[in-house]
């Protein structure tokens, strides 16, 4: 299992941060308002740069999502990884649907 932060930088731009599981323990317990969403996707998508809609943790349930920033660095989450996504603005990043499984996610909203 992988914890997987994207934030907007200082310099306007996307970036990664790997969590140690620990400080997910305690971000996951701030949840804030507004709905959990259970997501389905196609097992090949793309969605064009975009910023996360709130602050929110997402939990790969199955299927594999690649997320790409905008150096062009990317990561794969697979079934049991978590993305905490965190970049409100800025130029945001590219969401892949990759692999041969539909994509089932359950998104989580943070406090704050």
């Amino acid at each position: 299992m992988k914890v997987v932060r994207i934030y907007t930088g200082a310099d306007n731009q996307t970036h990664f941060e790997d969590l140690p599981l620990e400080t997910f323990a305690t971000l996951s317990a701030q949840v804030g308002t507004g709905p959990v969403r259970l997501n389905q996707g196609p097992a090949k998508s793309v969605t064009d740069f975009h910023n996360a809609p709130r602050r929110q943790y997402v939990v790969m349930m199955a299927g594999q999502l690649e997320i790409e920033i905008g150096d062009g660095t990317k990561r794969v989450l697979d079934p049991g990884d978590v993305l905490v996504a965190e970049d409100l603005t800025g130029k945001g990043h590219i969401t892949r649907g990759v692999g041969e499984q539909s994509r089932i996610s359950l998104a989580v909203p943070l406090a704050g």
